[in-house]
Order: structure tokens, then sequence, then C-alpha cells
């Protein structure tokens, strides 16, 4: 049998479900938020985490996991973050969205793609470049920023995340621009 991906970081998901499909893919440690009211203690044990061996969110790629990633994020500066599709957290069967319905490997496809935060230099981004290729004030605009946020594996976003995720992960302008470049050939293709 092949060992498991081992990852050192603690990985803060959302429930009990999103822990077991976390072990099923990797060996890796877990606190749980239970929800969207986080509570002190949970902040405590993610500071604390932190300051040992590091901390990844693994929210669902939805509102409440966006807000859960927001507050930890903005409690404990210096986290990493992985990002899963949505297409990649439904279930097979039934409804909703969220990492205990994803795969094995599309766990271990988000853990390899891990984005640190650094968020304290100054900003390289404006809102010109977002206007630019589209991605706000445009009708394909939000079209635009979830192929970005495959693309970029940062996740979908509105239009003010996407500056701030852009700067908050050191996305070079580079990768930026072959992506949308891609995104609009795309476009092109389907006209």
């Amino acid at each position: 049998m092949e060992e498991k991906m081992k990852i050192k970081e603690i990985i803060v998901v959302e429930g009990r479900d999103d822990t077991v499909a976390i072990k099923r893919a990797v060996t890796a440690d877990t606190i749980e938020t239970n929800g969207s009211a986080i509570g002190e203690d949970v902040i405590e044990r993610v500071k604390l985490a932190a300051a040992g061996r590091g901390v990844i969110i693994f929210t669902d790629p939805d509102f409440p996991g966006e807000k859960i990633r927001k507050t930890v994020a903005e409690a404990v500066p210096g986290c990493k973050h992985a990002f899963i599709e949505k297409s990649d957290a439904r279930p097979k069967k039934g409804r909703g969205i969220g990492v205990e319905h994803a795969s094995p490997e599309a766990i271990r496809a988000a853990l390899s793609e891990v984005k640190e935060e650094m968020s304290d230099l100054p900003s390289q981004w404006t809102q010109d470049d977002l206007l630019d290729y589209g991605l706000i004030g445009h009708p394909m605009a939000k079209e635009r920023r979830e192929k970005l946020g495959t693309e970029l594996k940062i996740g979908y976003t509105n239009g003010k995340q996407l500056l701030k995720r852009l700067q908050m992960f050191q996305i070079p302008k580079s990768a930026y621009e072959k992506a949308m470049n891609r995104i609009l050939q795309e476009e092109e293709k389907h006209d």
C-alpha cells in the first residue's frame, strides 16, 4: 500500500466530516471550527498551532466557508490556504458542497497547491488590473473570476476579495496575465 502524504501543518476545517475526508487523503492533524460561529477557544488552538507547526485553512468553497477562512486569517495572521474547486466539492448524489465530498485525489491536489499569506508587503495590484481583463464591471466578470481562481489555485472570489488574494499570496503579474490570456482565448473559441 502506498504511503499517505504527510502534512506538517495543522489543517483548519469546518467539521468532523471534513476531518474524516482529510484523513482518508493524507496523514494530518486538524482543528474543527464547528461552523462559522468560531469560539475564542478555537482561535486560541489555531494560534497555538500556528506558532508550533503552522496552519493551513481548508474550508468549503461557499459563503460560510469563506467567512470562516476570513475570520481565522484575521485572528491568526500568516496562515497558509488550500482551496478546493466547487466541482470537486459536490457530492456524487444529493445536495450540498464541502470538503467532506471531495475525493482523496482532489484533497491531495489542493494541499499540494497551498498558498501562503504575504499581506504586509506594499500592494502591486490595483482595480485597473481587474478592469483591464474584465474581472469587474463586465458581463462575464463573475465567470472570469471563477476561471481565474481555478487557474491560479486561489479559489473563487468577488472583485474585492480577488485584489486582496492576488496581493496576499503574491501572485506574480506574469502568472496572472498568462492565466487571463488562456481564459480569454478560451472565450474566443466559444464565440
